[in-house]
């Protein structure tokens, strides 16, 4: 039978694995300030980053802070952003996220996950993103790779939102790692625990995944 690890040594066995083996995560999104991130992510919401990528360039090149992209026609927008998910929505949040900036925090983009959420288009998850990469501070941002593989890893418990994953890991984690730890769950996801056919095979993770642990007690079962 194969003993399952206490979840406290869960935590600090993924911690060393991804420390040892991926010590340098970021995101993938392309940005040169807080304002542009802001608007990557915001664009991002269901949406791959490699699209996102492709999309900012020459949208970032003609609405290149919030005061032009405030003054924006909802038209012109819409047409640069176009081939990503949902993009009249997000036509809406990006001009209004601007003025908002431009009304309430004098154009300029607040550190503050409290801040951040009273702007168009920013909930917890995209404030958190914005908190952790930019400001560096220890937010965790939980989307759907997160939630996810700290499920499968059995770094959460029947957690049944993002809040709930957020708590569970915020608490077993160091502060000084969180920022990072959000891109070792998230780059893990998105290359090796897909959502439909994790590639078990490969995974450093297997000496510590609960949901490698099931299989093996499945097959030998």
């Amino acid at each position: 039978m194969v003993k399952s690890l206490s979840l406290s040594e869960r935590f600090r066995q993924f911690i060393s694995f991804f420390t040892e083996y991926m010590p340098v995560a970021e995101t993938e999104l392309e940005y040169k300030n807080a304002y542009e991130l802001l608007v990557a992510v915001i664009l991002s919401a269901q949406c791959t980053d490699k699209r996102v990528n492709m999309i900012t360039p020459s949208l970032l090149s003609r609405f290149p802070d919030p005061e032009t992209l405030a003054n924006a026609s909802a038209d012109e927008v819409f047409e640069l952003i176009r081939s990503c998910s949902y993009p009249n929505n997000k036509t809406k949040n990006l001009i209004g996220m601007a003025q908002s900036l431009i009304k309430n925090f004098n154009g300029i983009v607040p550190s503050g996950i409290e801040d951040l959420q009273k702007l168009p288009g920013v909930g917890r998850k995209t404030a958190n993103v914005i908190a952790s990469v930019f400001f560096n501070k220890p937010a965790m941002a939980v989307d759907t790779h997160v939630f996810r593989v700290a499920a499968r890893i059995g770094l959460t418990y029947r957690a049944k939102n993002p809040y709930q994953t957020e708590i569970q890991l915020i608490k077993y984690i160091p502060e000084v790692l969180i920022p990072k730890a959000h891109h070792w769950l998230i780059l893990h996801g998105r290359y090796v625990c897909k959502a439909r056919k994790p590639d078990c095979v490969s995974c450093g993770c297997k000496g510590f995944c609960r949901y490698f642990e099931k299989s093996r007690i499945k097959v030998k079962g």
